[in-house]
């Protein structure tokens, strides 16, 4: 136990055999357990968890890959049916320094907080050392993850170094969170949702010789759609369903106006150059003043938004 509070730590491992006997043995003795989940490795790597004696160690196992995701779901409900305390995600490929653990912890038993995860860009050292194309994919993802999740305060989203308690964890609908890669991005927008207070925490990275399966043509291509649809998901549960507030009135006024501004004005120019005309003035207010009005609207509910921002 940390403090008197019971931690758990869930690992998603996905051929990992280099590593996850390492990952496992050096975690801290104050650890209470440990729960591997083998998402169908086609290496060795349930082989050396088999060869792992720790009494705290329990192995789960896939019959086909469900992704990172889908191991940590199993994860965390193994660990929801039994216990109580917190619950960390740590990675099997050895990039996450169990060092680290009381500085995700310290917040979660102090209660400043109710959800805790790493930020690598908090050191300046910490990116010069990561991969060039991890940087480029994070950078590009935080925007986007910060206008979909609500979280205006927490950067670098893909960071699966995290902790939660369990009585949180029991609010979030498991089965409603992405499978795959998407895991930590959805987790914020389910947790904006339930207005969690979330922190980042300054853990750099340590990389070595593991292979990441992260592409960035993957992140340009899957990542910005599903943030699209879980932006809206999120707008609808957060500002309509659960609380009517003046962030959806401005929304739904503000984007069709914009939309209107820009395409009606698209349509004149066009129809300007084609006929050799000048659209006149009453035509280009049609197309200027819903353009104003509709993106100043939609300025205020993001500046709304992040004065909302759980903190």
């Amino acid at each position: 136990m940390y403090h008197e509070v019971a931690v758990h730590v869930v690992i998603p491992a996905y051929n990992v055999a280099p590593h996850i006997t390492a990952v496992v043995t050096t975690l801290p003795s104050w650890v209470d357990t440990v729960w591997v989940v083998d998402d169908a490795s086609t290496d060795a790597t349930a082989e050396r968890l088999r060869e792992i004696a720790d009494p705290r160690l329990h192995r789960l196992s896939h019959a086909e890959n469900q992704g990172v995701g889908g191991a940590m779901v199993t994860g965390f409900r193994a660990v929801l049916e039994a216990h109580e305390g917190i619950v960390v995600k740590m990675d099997g490929d050895g990039q996450m320094d169990p060092a680290y653990l009381p500085a995700l912890l310290d917040p979660l038993v102090a209660s400043t907080c109710d959800y805790t995860k790493g930020n690598r860009f908090l050191s300046s050292h910490a990116l010069e050392q990561m991969p060039t194309h991890r940087l480029i994919g994070n950078f590009a993802l935080t925007f986007l993850t910060k206008l979909a999740s609500g979280y205006w305060n927490i950067f670098d989203p893909q960071n699966g170094y995290l902790a939660i308690p369990t009585v949180l964890l029991k609010k979030i609908d498991l089965d409603h969170l992405a499978r795959r890669y998407f895991f930590e991005n959805d987790m914020l927008i389910h947790l904006n949702i339930l207005g969690v207070r979330a922190h980042d925490v300054d853990i750099p990275a340590r990389y070595g010789d593991e292979i990441s399966a992260m592409r960035i043509s993957r992140i340009f291509l899957t990542f910005p759609r599903y943030l699209f649809r879980r932006y809206w998901y999120r707008f609808y549960q957060k500002h309509v369903l659960r609380n009517f507030s003046p962030i959806a009135l401005f929304i739904v006024t503000g984007l069709p106006l914009l939309l209107w501004g820009t395409l009606f004005g698209l349509f004149t120019w066009y129809r300007s150059v084609a006929h050799h005309t000048f659209a006149s003035t009453g035509t280009v207010m049609l197309s200027v003043l819903p353009f104003i009005v509709g993106f100043e609207l939609l300025l205020q509910a993001i500046v709304l938004e992040i004065h909302e921002t759980p903190k």
